[in-house]
This record gives C-alpha cells, structure tokens and sequence, in this order.
C-alpha cells in the first residue's frame, strides 16, 4: 500500500462528504473516493445538454441547519413556502393553503392549521430521534448510548401529552387514516396522501406510511420541495467544505472492494488495481452494496449476512426529465397527480405484480425552462421485458399523462432524459434503484437500520462504518446519517 489516511470514505454522496467534513475538521487525515466524475451522488444537479440543466435524481433540497452551522457552510437558511399544488382536470388547480382550501371545503380549510401545526412538531420529534444515535438493542449499551436516548426522551415529554401520544399513534398508521382525522375533501386528503408514499414503494392504505408522511415533511420542511434545482449545491458546498478543513477527495476512483485482514478493514481496492490503508472505513454506499460485494458474505457472520441479504430495497421511482422552450403552462412549486387515495393505492398495486402503474402518481416541479417528472409507480424488477426496452414507455406515460392537464407541454418539448430504476442502480450506485438506499418501513427504522442489532454505524468488521441513506437518520436529504457516524467514531 503506498498511501495511508486516518479515514476513507467510500462515496462522495452527501452523507459521505457530511461525515468526511466532519472528521477532517476535526484533525484527520480524511480521504473521499468517489466512481464518478462528479461528487454529489444522488443529490446532484447535472447537465444533459445546452441549458438542460436538472437535479437528476433529489428534487433540491436542505441540509439539516445545525450541519450548515458546524460546518460554516455557505448556504442560506431557506424560509420560502412552494406552492404545493394538487392536479385538477378542469384546471382549476387547488394549491394546498387554507385560503384555496376554502373553494372545496369550509371545514378542511379550519382544520389545515392545525394539521400543519402538528405535522410540524411531529417531524420536531423526529428529527431529534433522527439526531440520536440508536444503540444496538437488544444488545446492552453504555452511559453514553442511554444518554441519547434520554434526549429523546426528553423531546418527547416536551412536546406536550397530547402531542407525544399522536406522534407515538401516527408512526404505525396509514396515511389515509391520518388525514382522515382531519379532513374531508378527496382532493386534500390525497394530495397529503401522495407526500406520504413518495420514494416509498407502498401504496397510501399501507401500515408505516403515516411514518413516511413526517418522514418526507421533515426533510421537505413542509409539503413542497425546497431549493428546485439547486441540489448540486448543496454538494458542492460540502465538498468546499471537506477541502477546506484539509480532506482530499478523488473522482473517477472506484473502489472494487474493502480490504479485511482478521476482520479488521485495513483499506480498500481500487477497481484499477491501486490499494490505499486507512485506519477507518466509512461507506456511503447502501448496506447491501457495501457489505455483501465490498466486504463479501466469507468475512461476515452468516446470520448477519442473511439479514443484509433480507434488507428490502424494492425501488420503483423514475424520473423524466424535459428541456421545453419553456411554454409548458406547468405553475411554479410542487403539482402532484393524485385526485383521490384509491387512485394512488391502484398505481401502487402494478409494481406488486412487476408492471409499471398504467395510471401513475407523478410529482412535477420546474426549474426555469425544465420540467422533472417523479414517476411512481416503476419496479426496479419487471415481470416482463427490461428497463431497455421499457424506459420509452415510462417517458410517453409521463409526458401523455400530464399532458392531459397542461395541452402545451409536447409542444414545447426541446430535449428529454430518463433515469430508470435500472440507471439509478447502475449509474448512481443504488442497489434495485432504491433512492432511500433501503425501504423506509416500520421494520427498518430506528434501532431496526439498516438490521436489528446493528443501528449505531458499526458492523462486524472493526473500523468499518456505515455513514449512508441505509442507517439510522437516513432516507432523504437531510445529512444526518453521515453527521451520526462522525459522532459514533469518537
């Protein structure tokens, strides 16, 4: 090996540079090893032509505010509120305030602020929960693994009785019986209902979507999308950061495996051959990537290995991406396709069966002259035929659908890019294209993330951690997963 480092980090995807930030401030030798050309991962903001620039995968985005502090990174605190926007054939597009509220429902508009207010303590108390780094339970745990606990237990008592006990009650629920609680109108409860299975391959009537719904509210800061087009710069930002404390970070440097001598990660293998030593590993990568081909099934437990292998991943997001001439008539903000839950329970229930939804659940934001697609629902893994064939599909699917509503978009179409659930995998790095980096489901979050047992960034193989989307804290943009693992190395 002719170079040594106190840290490697396996991915320069934002939770990989958060944590590398981290430790570099911190005095490390730290070095980031990225197989593209371009730092970012899946929060990226890439170009596919002359002024077709798009955040190819993350839609924007924010980092958590007390990352931007550590780190005095310069990025300004973000106090807009996007219109959120639900769909209408007619096109009178209801945007979900309790003013526009007022035009279908009387009683939903009453009950809109309170529904905010309570979402927003509620995602409060996650992100505490999110800032906690879980023990391994049932393993026993120390002082310091209980103190973290006690924060949160704390954040919990403070939240008020009330409040504790919804927070505790709406984890397990499905999003159609929280919205329930609180409103009437189809139109409202769906719209709420489609922020609550996006990135998620559950349909609204499913258990733990009442979870994913303060899960992307937390990260989103409220219903709609922050920072439309933006989101390379939150990783350019970090990986300033990273260079300025005194890191190194190298593209085009795939790493090919994880070098272990008596379960000890000594360094890594590059995919050209190069060996670099380190004292510690962290990897972004997902868990299954990481430890079943980086690490590989001989240097680890069996039955730990059976639970990575059972880790459920099971992507099914696409996105389009259009260059219009920018008379496409699409609002600024976040427009969702979701007129009632049954509608997107039924676009859930194709990608059961391996086919792609005929009626999709699509999310749409723009970004000057560019339009981008969240198409759901697309399984990674196909009944019939393959993403080579089927991304033409998906597009026309895309496109026709949301022509039904804006008449000028093909028309104004200059240029398209689509990412498959197939080129998330293969180009982004994310195992069966699952942007979550694995499910976010009730029996894998918390101290069960990425496997029970395992949820404080460690594996079995010493100095080897995990700082990615696939831990505890993960799923989203948001950082605290690599913030968590800097922590857990102390």
């Amino acid at each position: 090996m002719t170079k040594h480092y106190d840290t490697i980090i396996i991915g320069a995807g934002h939770n990989g540079l958060v944590a590398a930030a981290y430790l570099a401030k911190q005095g490390k030798k730290v070095l980031v090893l990225e197989r593209r050309a371009i730092v970012g991962g899946s929060v990226v903001t890439e170009s596919f032509g002359d002024g077709f620039a798009v955040d190819s995968v993350f839609t924007g985005g924010s980092l958590r505010p007390d990352i931007v502090k550590d780190l005095k990174l310069p990025l300004p605190e973000v106090k807009e509120k996007p219109a959120f926007i639900s769909l209408q054939p007619d096109g009178n597009h209801i945007a979900l305030d309790a003013e526009s509220i007022k035009r279908i429902s009387e009683k939903d508009a009453a009950r809109f602020p309170e529904f905010v207010r309570f979402m927003d303590k509620a995602a409060s108390i996650l992100d505490t929960a999110y800032a906690t780094i879980m023990p391994r339970l049932p393993m026993n745990f120390g002082i310091k693994e209980g103190y973290g606990l006690l924060e949160l237990g704390l954040e919990l008592k403070l939240a008020g009785r009330k409040d504790m006990l919804n927070f505790i009650r709406a984890l397990p629920m499905t999003a159609q019986e929280l919205v329930e609680e609180y409103f009437e109108s189809e139109i409202v409860k769906a719209a709420i209902c489609a922020v609550a299975i996006h990135g998620s391959t559950l349909g609204p009537m499913g258990a733990g979507t009442g979870y994913t719904l303060i899960h992307n509210w937390m990260n989103r800061g409220g219903l709609a999308h922050k920072n439309v087009g933006k989101a390379g710069e939150i990783t350019t930002a970090l990986a300033n950061a990273v260079k300025a404390f005194g890191g190194e970070i190298r593209t085009e440097a795939e790493v090919a495996s994880i070098k272990i001598e008596s379960q000890i990660a000594k360094g890594v293998i590059l995919a050209n051959g190069e060996e670099i030593s380190a004292n510690q590993i962290f990897s972004s990568a997902d868990p299954k990537h990481t430890l079943l081909k980086l690490v590989g099934a001989q240097d680890l437990p069996p039955e730990f290995v059976w639970h990575t292998q059972s880790i459920k991943m099971r992507g099914s997001v696409a996105k389009i991406h259009l260059q219009t001439n920018g008379n496409h008539g699409i609002p600024a903000g976040t427009a969702v396709l979701a007129p009632s839950i049954k509608y997107l329970e039924k676009a859930y229930d194709a990608t059961k069966y391996g086919e792609i939804s005929e009626k999709p659940y699509l999310e749409v934001t723009t970004s000057g002259n560019t339009v981008s697609i969240h198409f759901q629902f697309a399984p990674y893994n196909l009944k019939h035929g393959n993403w080579n064939v089927e991304r033409e599909k998906v597009e026309n699917l895309a496109i026709n659908t949301l022509a039904e509503f804006f008449p000028n978009l093909k028309s104004s179409i200059v240029n398209r890019k689509s990412i498959t659930p197939l080129d998330l995998e293969e180009t982004y790095g994310l195992t069966e294209g699952d942007i979550n980096h694995g499910q976010l489901m009730l029996d894998q979050f918390l101290f069960m993330r990425p496997i029970p047992g395992w949820s404080n960034h460690k594996t079995p193989i010493d100095n080897l951690y995990l700082c990615g989307s696939g831990v505890h804290g993960g799923g989203g943009v948001s950082g605290a997963a690599g913030r968590n693992a800097a922590k857990a190395l102390k």
